[in-house]
């Protein structure tokens, strides 16, 4: 597949896989090995992570009766009901809950921020989780929609006071390729310094 427009000659594979990628909705009949789940996976938990709170979980499902129920949660996306495996991100705060209040303190304090953070931590295991997939030949797609119904999606996971899933992501052996879908251009969305500093006349403030 050909680089987008906004590539450059600095190249290696890492840069190329990000060009190359595309959203897999689709997937053969392959079972996804617990080996490749846990290698993705721990390789993963090396992202970036707040103070090293690592303030989220994982939960893995691949029981055709937990995908059945999450289905009609997340919109009737036929990729989740089909899905070789289907990973729930959720930012667990209870851990952190269990530090403070062992020390005499309360996370009702400043509740926003903290929700911030784990789902921050969250979203960033799940994209390195993502990328480590695809550098073993397997493909993901992201499911956003189980925010639809926040409360419905931790009662089918289990998951306890504390705890809300971020996003999903389906995982599987591609059976497509489907096309690449475009980019705003890089001038439109960098900007130096300050915003509004932008290259040329492809920035957006200069259009305006």
């Amino acid at each position: 597949m050909p680089k987008d427009d906004n590539s450059t000659a600095l190249t290696n594979e890492t840069i190329e896989l990000l060009h190359n990628r595309v959203s897999i909705r689709k997937y053969s009949d392959q079972p996804v090995s617990e080996e490749h789940v846990e290698a993705l996976l721990r390789a993963a938990f090396r992202a970036p992570t707040s103070s090293n709170i690592q303030s989220y979980s994982v939960v893995v499902v691949r029981e055709k009766e937990v995908l059945e129920k999450l289905y009609p949660v997340v919109g009737n996306q036929k990729h989740v009901l089909n899905a070789p495996v289907f990973m729930a991100f959720c930012a667990d705060l209870t851990r952190m809950e269990h530090a403070i209040v062992e020390r005499g303190g309360s996370m009702d304090d400043n509740p926003l921020e903290i929700g911030l953070v784990a789902s921050i931590d969250a979203s960033l295991l799940g994209m390195a989780a993502y990328l480590t997939a695809e550098s073993l030949g397997l493909r993901g797609l992201m499911i956003g929609a189980v925010r639809n119904d926040a409360t419905k999606i931790a009662e089918i996971l289990n998951l306890p006071k504390r705890v809300y899933a971020v996003f999903g992501m389906v995982l599987g052996w591609p059976e497509e390729a489907p096309q690449q879908k475009p980019r705003m251009d890089y001038d439109m969305v960098v900007h130096y310094d300050q915003y509004g500093n932008q290259k040329g006349e492809k920035g957006l403030v200069a259009q305006l």
